[in-house]
């Protein structure tokens, strides 16, 4: 397999779109509290943030699916190994500097936060030694992993003695302090995101087979997951750490059916997300390519979308505050998160979805420049690694 997948690069760019809107709500929203949470919540606030859980997963996984389809294409003289320890060792470094930076817009980074890029470069740096192992063995790792993580959610850091961080780092996503006033907060805890990942990679030959690259076979294993997602939820005996509810309005049990567990991704989070995302994916390898060259624009782009999405979204809410006298200074030190920032600041959800796609027509000439130079320098090895 020579070419890019474009139905690859199409959901990619699609669950990038979704990111750009949670990032967009994060500055701009007058909600201050998590969307997520139904005694708060409005049933639109409440999707707005929800639709955008399919990102992370979709991340994760087509990020092991895609280091498959580069080694395959390079066949025996594939260096995958160094490949992923390269790329992954980058992203981290991009994660506690380039992308710290956006979030904060200041010099002092010695607030860590492990968010995508760092699930996504530990889970590189992992899997470049688990593609030694068999096939079947490296998949059924991953499935294990997914599958069998809940099970130890009643275990915290402070079980583990001295060891705690490490399973903060792990599972739990708590805070550790490193020395001095240095601190990480890995709020994407690596399990089971390194299954994720493993998985996606066997989920490459699945694709590289033109026998089981087929729509019909994709629609199948996307319905297999989300109706195994449903079964279970519907238990409430395993898979997520916060039951459902019924509740007086039947839109809110409805709601509280799909309102899994984000940090650390439950099974049955990954089930939900990554199911429909293969019945999307279905439905993108039967329709023509060309209907969706804007989202394989920033499919085939995602590093340098992702990083600059960010900058601009914070510059934009900084520029609006200052010709809307907002609070600039307290927008500087983190969109809504800040200790600083005034109850009554920002935007209803028809605003921010306007700033969304401003910033979405921003990105487009960004990404499409970027995707010819890139296309025009095929000596320049580096630039594999963006």
């Amino acid at each position: 397999m020579n070419q890019r997948i474009a139905s690859l690069d199409s959901l990619r760019g699609l669950v990038m779109v979704l990111m750009t809107l949670d990032h967009t709500r994060d500055f701009f929203s007058n909600a201050h509290f998590s969307p997520t949470d139904l005694d708060k919540t409005s049933v639109a606030l409440f999707l707005t943030r929800w639709i955008t859980h399919f990102c992370a997963p979709v991340f994760v996984f087509l990020a092991g699916t895609s280091a498959y389809l580069w080694a395959s294409r390079r066949g025996e003289s594939a260096q995958i190994s160094e490949f992923l320890l390269k790329r992954g060792f980058l992203l981290l470094l991009l994660t506690c500097i380039v992308e710290a930076y956006a979030w904060n817009f200041r010099a002092d980074l010695r607030h860590i936060s492990g968010g995508v890029l760092w699930a996504i470069g530990w889970s590189m740096i992992v899997l470049a030694g688990l593609v030694k192992l068999p096939y079947v063995w490296l998949v059924a790792f991953g499935g294990l992993m997914i599958g069998s993580h809940n099970a130890f959610d009643t275990l915290k850091p402070d079980d583990f003695g001295v060891l705690g961080p490490f399973w903060a780092v792990l599972h739990t996503g708590d805070d550790i302090k490193l020395f001095g006033d240095w601190t990480l907060n890995p709020y994407y805890p690596l399990i089971p995101w390194i299954g994720v990942m493993a998985v996606g990679y066997g989920f490459g030959k699945w694709l590289n087979s033109s026998a089981l690259r087929n729509p019909k076979k994709l629609l199948v294993l996307g319905l297999s997951l989300t109706g195994a997602f449903i079964l279970l939820r519907f238990s409430n005996l395993y898979g997520d750490p916060k039951p459902w509810q019924v509740f007086p309005e039947p839109i809110f049990t409805v709601l509280s059916f799909i309102n899994c567990h984000k940090y650390p991704p439950s099974l049955l989070y990954v089930l939900m997300t990554l199911g429909p995302a293969l019945l999307v994916l279905a439905l993108l390898e039967s329709q023509s390519p060309d209907k969706f060259k804007l989202l394989q624009v920033f499919g085939k782009t995602p590093l340098l979308f992702y990083l600059l999405h960010l900058y601009l979204i914070h510059g934009l809410a900084l520029l609006v505050a200052v010709l809307d006298d907002g609070p600039v200074f307290a927008l500087i030190g983190g969109g809504i998160w800040s200790a600083d920032l005034p109850k009554d600041y920002g935007y209803g959800l028809p605003m921010v979805y306007l700033f969304w796609l401003l910033v979405l027509l921003m990105m487009y000439p960004i990404c499409r420049g970027f995707e010819v130079f890139k296309a025009g320098k095929p000596q320049w090895g580096w630039l594999k690694y963006l």
